[in-house]
């Protein structure tokens, strides 16, 4: 994973700055992270929702609206209406420096923002809003006491974030007359709702107001437990896997360039020594070694993934046998252990010295079978392919 800074001009002119996060060859898509009220691109959420997703593909950029972070302009010069003109001018900068932004992702006011957006940009497939308002005007929770000196007076300044901001006439008059409901009906596009059903700053009602609007296809998920801010990393971590695993339906894996058709492979994702990122068509997922050993165990180590791979093809070969012949089979698990020991301590191996690879298996059968069909299942389960390869003469060659 590669991280660069950038800029680009905004909707209303300003020079926004943003992070591009680059995945370990062809992006699978490109996404635009817009970030919640008053918080900027290197927010918590923002850093680790657009970090994970990467970490599965995509490429990701994640910016500030004018006046916020690092990004030109004045806040007090910003509603939400520039907000959403950011949003589309983001766009238009990952349509020209990378290519088609398909996903748009918003967290809090930053969701509301990509559900106005969505439908000025052609290219986006689908959104997903995390923590989101359904009225815009509901940021005016966020400076109450300030209101009604800011209706007489024309601006006020406001502690928001551990900040003082000075908020104006403009932005109460923008944010009280936002068609929002209307612009969710009739955007079209696929649309994902995450919210915590305990978020004390923006209440779970709001993820039911925007579902009854959208129009299919539409989706909901609880992030039960997590605060408003996703600041644990395991809540980040959870709303960015099922963001990945909710728009790979609308963003298939593009199949990796200069590498054998049909092939896996895999590919150093940047994110630790040892990560890799494996492709095999359309899927994908994370290979890791231990941190016992020098990585991040971000995934699955190799050994795993092949102990993985036998343990698959024998549950598969042993529901193909069973269905075929008909019979009552409820649940098959199969989990297998790899292990090298030493040659000398391994009783029926013919290799007297080094060390060997072992692996021990366990099946689980459950189902209304007799004890001859039990064996029989069980002496199928040798007959599945991997496990016939790892058996069998091997050949490792370098393609030309």
């Amino acid at each position: 994973m590669k991280t660069e800074t950038v800029t680009f001009v905004g909707g209303g002119g300003q020079e926004l700055a943003g992070r591009i996060e680059r995945p370990a060859g062809t992006p699978r898509a490109w996404a635009i992270f817009a970030h919640c009220f008053t918080c900027s691109k290197d927010s918590v959420a923002a850093v680790r929702v657009s970090r994970a997703l990467t970490a599965q593909g995509f490429g990701v950029l994640r910016f500030d609206f004018a006046g916020i972070g690092a990004s030109g302009g004045r806040f007090e010069h910003t509603t939400f209406s520039s907000n959403v003109d950011d949003v589309v001018a983001a766009a238009d900068y990952v349509r020209s420096a990378c290519g088609a932004p398909a996903l748009l992702i918003g967290h809090s006011l930053g969701g509301a923002a990509v559900l106005a957006a969505a439908g000025r940009i052609s290219d986006v497939k689908a959104v997903a809003a995390i923590g989101a308002p359904a009225d815009v005007a509901h940021i005016e929770q966020n400076f109450a006491d300030a209101v009604a000196e800011i209706e007489t007076e024309g601006t006020a300044r406001v502690a928001l974030g551990g900040k003082i901001f000075t908020v104006r006439r403009e932005l109460l008059e923008d944010i009280r007359n936002q068609p929002q409901m209307q612009r969710i009906s009739g955007m079209r596009k696929a649309l994902l709702i995450l919210h915590a059903p305990g978020d004390m700053t923006v209440g779970i009602e709001n993820a039911t107001m925007i579902y009854r609007a959208a129009k299919h296809p539409k989706s909901f998920v609880s992030l039960d437990g997590a605060d408003h801010f996703l600041s644990k990393p395991e809540d980040a971590a959870y709303a960015a896997s099922v963001i990945t695993a909710w728009a790979a339906r609308y963003m298939p894996m593009p199949e990796a360039a200069g590498h054998l058709q049909g092939s896996v492979v895999a590919e150093e994702a940047g994110q630790g020594p040892y990560t890799n990122l494996v492709r095999s068509g359309r899927h994908s997922l994370m290979a890791d070694e231990p941190v016992d050993v020098g990585g991040a165990d971000a995934g699955p180590s190799p050994y795993d993934l092949l102990a993985a791979s036998l343990a698959a093809c024998k549950s598969m070969t042993m529901r193909m046998y069973a269905n075929r012949k008909q019979w009552k089979v409820d649940q098959i698990a199969v989990s297998v252990k790899h292990d090298k020991v030493h040659a000398a301590d391994c009783a029926d191996c013919e290799t007297r010295e080094g060390k060997i690879d072992v692996f021990t298996v366990s099946l689980t059968i459950e189902g209304d079978l007799d004890a001859e069909q039990r064996a029989r299942l069980i002496e199928i389960s040798g007959k599945c392919p991997v496990h016939r390869t790892l058996m069998s003469e091997v050949k490792i060659r370098l393609a030309d």
